[in-house]
């Protein structure tokens, strides 16, 4: 029996406290918050979109960074295994829309109950409101085999922000990024494994709303569109969609948020600045240019005296439709029988093409995940532990690794959790 000090009691930590628990070992899990789970209960708007019940081959797909690396744990604790796992403690799951896996009870408070009280049940020690502070190190030299000497960094146990110190067999950090800080995510893990030789790569926001350059766009405040499509194109390769997709588009103070936004500012953060980068919007995809024009043609035939305004509520949004109309060059008043052929022809065009330019992300601190962190070709992939120090291990959103909305972010944090515990 190993003595195991896991540090951050989020979905990695936890996931490894139990497996390490499972397997016999002394476990202590050190959580600076006063509960477990911080952050977890605010994912998915306080649902907790635990996993996707995709193919696990199509895990990958959504993974953005890395995904190469995450080859064996996927295989070695599947989305369905995280569906199994959660279902024997009692919590019981749906699968909703794109196949997004919830607790039935559509409480993320039952996510951290369940994993909470099979914590304590298997005797895992949770420390509350408890910090760490760094690393407790020894150094030992070895000789390689070409006769040069080698020391090599051995973590023994961590050291508390309110002083002493807790010793252990191994490490496990999986204290997340610096995403809602509030959480606790505030990068102690980084400072902690740079003090070892790790490399931490750029963090930046991942899956976060996106500034835009028009007005348009904080007019629209509030408003949600739930079956549109949009895609992103660049200056540098036009015609080339980086990033396209069906579903909700949502409209801030900002700029755009939403699903869809969620998804492509992680795959297109960071091109922006660097390119001027235009949203298009089809506001009406389930109809071709031509039937879109009958339908309005529809519409004004059935109000042909009243304002085009009123004769264009059965169409669009009643917050977009000043917006449209000062987009076309058609005053709001006009009269239905007033509007010409051009005129309908540009309204047409902007309801199957709204265009936006895109500035910049959402500050980090409100990202739902952070991008880069621990450089994963220093840690190995069958079981997270560091090359640089002997005893360390990782888990989580401290990693280089990131993906899609839909629950492939937790379904890391699960199987990242779980493989820390596979060479213990």
């Amino acid at each position: 029996m190993k003595k195991i000090v896991i540090v951050g009691g989020g979905a990695a930590g936890m996931m490894a406290a139990l497996h390490c628990s499972a397997a016999g070992h002394d476990v202590v899990l050190l959580e600076k918050n006063e509960k477990l789970g911080k952050k977890l209960f605010i994912t998915g708007k306080g649902r907790c979109n635990l996993t996707n019940a995709c193919d696990v081959s199509d895990l990958f797909s959504n993974v953005v960074s890395n995904e190469k690396f995450l080859y064996s744990a996927f295989y070695h604790f599947t989305n369905e295994d995280t569906i199994a796992f959660f279902e024997d403690l009692g919590l019981r799951t749906k699968e909703e829309r794109g196949g997004r896996v919830f607790p039935a009870s559509d409480k993320s408070s039952d996510v951290i109950r369940v994993l909470d009280r099979e914590c304590r049940r298997r005797g895992v020690r949770v420390c509350l409101n408890t910090a760490a502070a760094g690393l407790l190190t020894d150094c030992r030299k070895t000789v390689d085999p070409e006769g040069g000497a080698v020391t090599r960094k051995i973590v023994k146990g961590v050291s508390l922000s309110g002083g002493g110190q807790i010793l252990g067999d191994a490490v496990i950090l999986a204290t997340g990024g610096i995403s809602y800080p509030s959480t606790g995510s505030t990068g102690d893990g980084y400072r902690m494994a740079e003090s070892v030789g790790h490399v931490i790569r750029p963090v930046r926001a991942g899956l976060t709303g996106i500034h835009v350059k028009e007005d348009t766009a904080s007019l629209l405040q509030g408003l949600t569109l739930k079956n549109c499509f949009l895609y992103i194109d660049g200056e540098k390769k036009p015609g080339r969609h980086l990033y396209e997709g069906m579903g909700e588009l949502l409209f801030t103070h900002y700029g755009v948020s939403g699903p869809l936004i969620l998804s492509a500012s992680s795959l297109i953060g960071d091109l922006l600045g660097e390119q001027e980068l235009k949203l298009h919007v089809d506001l009406k995809p389930a109809l071709t240019a031509e039937q879109l024009d009958k339908r309005i043609l529809r519409d004004f035939d059935a109000a042909p005296n009243v304002n085009i305004k009123n004769a264009l509520v059965h169409l669009l949004p009643k917050s977009l439709i000043p917006v449209m109309l000062s987009l076309c060059g058609i005053p709001e008043e006009d009269k239905v029988n007033r509007i010409s052929r051009e005129q309908r022809g540009r309204l047409r065009e902007c309801c199957k093409d709204f265009v936006l330019t895109l500035t910049s992300l959402r500050p980090i601190g409100e990202a739902i995940i952070t991008r880069g962190g621990i450089s994963t070709g220093e840690v190995d992939p069958g079981c997270m532990a560091s090359r640089k120090a002997e005893g360390l291990y990782f888990a989580g959103e401290i990693l280089d690794v990131d993906a899609l909305t839909g629950g492939y972010n937790l379904q890391i944090a699960w199987s990242t959790g779980y493989a820390a515990c596979s060479n213990l």
